[in-house]
């Protein structure tokens, strides 16, 4: 059995957009060069997906990082916010990197494809969201200095989708610097600053 027989039909046609939209632009692949790329029919990716668009909005859903934190948020966490956020930082960087095509598509694409950025933004607003509730119970159990717990989810969030941004499309805008050695510094700083 070959590795692509242990991926399911959807998944394949999911991946093959991926590859194929990253590579030549949404409007420079056609739906028969994804499902030929996936080893399938076209009548198979419009069976599963309707259109082109909902196919590469279904890839997005299906691979990014919502539902790997929400796991995180619910079963790894120590309540320790130096650890925690170093947690929560490591997997966003994890999870961003190993999608590096998908985000490059959301950032090319977005004025391509109406209602686009509103389905990739859902994520982000999920993970925002997630946070928010967790920089509120930090602070119920008074592991955080009163503050605004929205906000502070932004700020954190925007701040490792800052440190991704930066290596996106070049590994080494600053050479000498680590991706590990920037999350702890920036995770240090945001600790020290709301722990009472």
């Amino acid at each position: 059995m070959s590795s692509n027989d242990k991926i399911s039909s959807s998944d394949r046609l999911l991946l093959a957009a991926i590859d194929l939209v990253a590579e030549r632009g949404y409007n420079g692949v056609t739906t028969q060069e994804i499902a030929t790329a996936a080893g399938l029919s076209e009548k198979t990716l419009f069976r599963h997906f309707g259109s082109k668009q909902n196919l590469l909005e279904s890839a997005f859903d299906r691979f990014h990082y919502t539902e790997e934190m929400k796991q995180l948020f619910s079963e790894k966490l120590v309540w320790e916010l130096h650890a925690d956020l170093l947690l929560i930082s490591g997997m966003y960087h994890d999870i961003m990197n190993r999608n590096r095509k998908m985000i490059m598509i959301s950032i090319k694409e977005d004025r391509n494809l109406p209602g686009f950025r509103t389905r990739t933004q859902k994520h982000p607003q999920q993970l925002m969201e997630i946070l928010t509730n967790y920089f509120t119970v930090m602070s119920e159990k008074g592991k955080l200095l009163p503050t605004n717990p929205k906000l502070q989810a932004f700020t954190f969030l925007m701040l490792n989708f800052g440190i991704f941004m930066n290596n996106l499309e070049a590994e080494e805008n600053f050479p000498g610097i680590t991706l590990n050695e920037v999350v702890e510094e920036s995770v240090s700083i945001f600790a020290r600053a709301l722990t009472p």
